[in-house]
């Protein structure tokens, strides 16, 4: 039953993953470009750990074998065979079918993979169903500290033993377009910008004010979703719907139903053309997909379905660090028109945890592998070269490059900016409820904001979801 559920649970995440991407294409490819194969030898031997100067581990009697769902594993792959000589093949799997690869191969008692990876929503059930080795048998107390903290206890089981450890951290930020900042509030400065976004009322104040001046806030009304986790789902046994999701849930229905937003979805060609210019303001019927008339998917045919809409411009966007990546293959002529500043809560989203398969028979190297991707500092410079800015999760790396601009977004210093944010999660707020909780609230939000249900009826609707699917928890209407 556990692993019936473990299936369903992380084909859900996944499949809602690669609609968002989780991360777009950057949690699939972190904004990379390089799709070569992983399979590559070398003679040349360099540093595998933070100031250490031993060479690798020999690959164990064959060549290291990642399954993966990031095509960023192909690159560090790649790397690591040229720096160390040991054979590296990395075989990334399509999101529908890597929660079933990984448990057939572990479950039918298969010695490759060596290196398996999991994102934050499926971790837990990898963990407790013993898919991932113990990394603190191989050491991996001593890097305790070096690693931002919240993304070192995402790759913690429930008794604290680390099996996982991510290259990159991924908390939420607001992108926003600095002119039309200047020309609305009068500033572009983050500090101030980010109060705009403080709490939620005071975002609906400010998509009424941008909408006066002739913008929308935002392209889609799911922009504030990475922020919406600023509590635990379960609390002591019991559900726990704070004020402040109710406040979310509020903010998501005034922006729909009060004509806010250009009505696009996440993902779809009007929301990635907002980041460059002028959009059209869709109808809700195109937003729902009752209108067949409009393809948002084909942006040719799009375009000339809604030729004759009103236009407007959006002003910001809610993104996790990787939105850095997204932005940068997107904005066109808008680059360095942007900013990125804080939003009401601290979130974070995505996120590609390394660990090791529990039955493979090459651990050492497979350790070896994952400090290279994520405790050396020489690896760190790289991928962040590499990547063109993703933001590494290795907190030297981090403040080494806290100086370092970008100039997409007007010469803002990201990395010490992503580095605060990150140090804001609270990671004991995330349970293995999240999912589930988090998308029947959704679910509930929809049917309100559309008028599919009253406000009373589509919040029972989510009691009763969250009571059949977890009957242990206590449910305090």
């Amino acid at each position: 039953m556990k692993l019936k559920k473990l299936t369903a649970l992380v084909m859900a995440g996944l499949m809602a993953a690669s609609l968002a991407a989780c991360g777009s294409e950057e949690t699939q490819t972190s904004g990379t470009t390089e799709t070569t194969g992983s399979a590559s030898t070398t003679e040349s031997t360099a540093s595998t750990d933070t100031g250490s100067t031993t060479e690798a581990p020999s690959a164990q009697g064959g060549k290291l074998v990642i399954w993966t769902l990031a095509k960023d594993l192909e690159s560090f792959g790649n790397r690591y065979a040229e720096q160390t000589g040991v054979e590296v093949e990395t075989v990334v799997i399509a999101p529908e079918d890597y929660p079933t690869k990984v448990q057939t191969a572990i479950m039918g008692g298969e010695t490759e993979p060596d290196i398996i990876v999991g994102e934050p929503q499926m971790l837990g059930d990898f963990f407790d169903n013993g898919f991932f080795a113990n990394l603190d048998d191989l050491g991996a107390k001593d890097y305790d500290g070096k690693i931002v903290d919240y993304v070192w206890k995402v790759g913690q089981d429930s008794d604290g033993v680390q099996r996982a450890i991510s290259y990159q951290i991924t908390p939420a930020g607001m992108y926003y377009r600095r002119d039309i900042a200047k020309e609305v509030f009068g500033t572009d400065d983050p500090d101030e910008i980010g109060k705009l976004f403080k709490d939620y009322p005071t975002i609906l104040e400010t998509a009424k004010t941008l909408k006066d001046a002739g913008y929308r806030i935002f392209a889609s009304d799911s922009e504030i979703n990475y922020f919406s986790g600023d509590s635990a789902w379960v609390v002591d046994g019991a559900l726990n719907v704070s004020d402040a999701r109710f406040e979310y849930m509020d903010l998501v229905v005034d922006l729909y139903q009060g004509d806010l937003t250009a009505y696009a979805n996440q993902w779809s060609t009007p929301w990635y053309q907002a980041m460059s210019g002028e959009v059209p303001i869709l109808t809700a019927e195109i937003q729902n997909y009752e209108d067949s008339s409009v393809n948002v998917w084909d942006a040719d045919q799009f375009a000339e379905a809604t030729a004759d809409l009103e236009k407007t411009t959006v002003f910001a966007f809610g993104l996790p660090s990787w939105g850095v990546l997204t932005m940068r293959d997107n904005v066109g002529e808008t680059s360095g028109l942007w900013g990125v500043c804080s939003g009401p809560a601290y979130g974070f989203g995505g996120g590609t945890y390394i660990g090791i398969s529990s039955l493979s028979e090459r651990k050492d190297t497979a350790w070896d592998f994952i400090k290279f991707c994520t405790l050396n500092e020489d690896t760190a410079d790289w991928w962040i070269e590499f990547s063109e800015g993703d933001t590494v999760s290795l907190i030297s790396a981090l403040e080494k490059h806290k100086d370092d601009t970008n100039s997409v977004y007007g010469g803002e210093a990201l990395y010490s900016f992503w580095l605060k944010q990150a140090e804001g999660i609270d990671y004991s707020k995330v349970t293995k409820y999240d999912k589930v909780i988090g998308d029947a609230w959704g679910a509930a939000i929809g049917s309100i904001k559309t008028g599919q249900a009253s406000r009373e009826d589509a919040i029972n609707t989510f009691y009763d979801t969250v009571a059949s699917t977890y009957p242990e928890l206590t449910i305090n209407r």
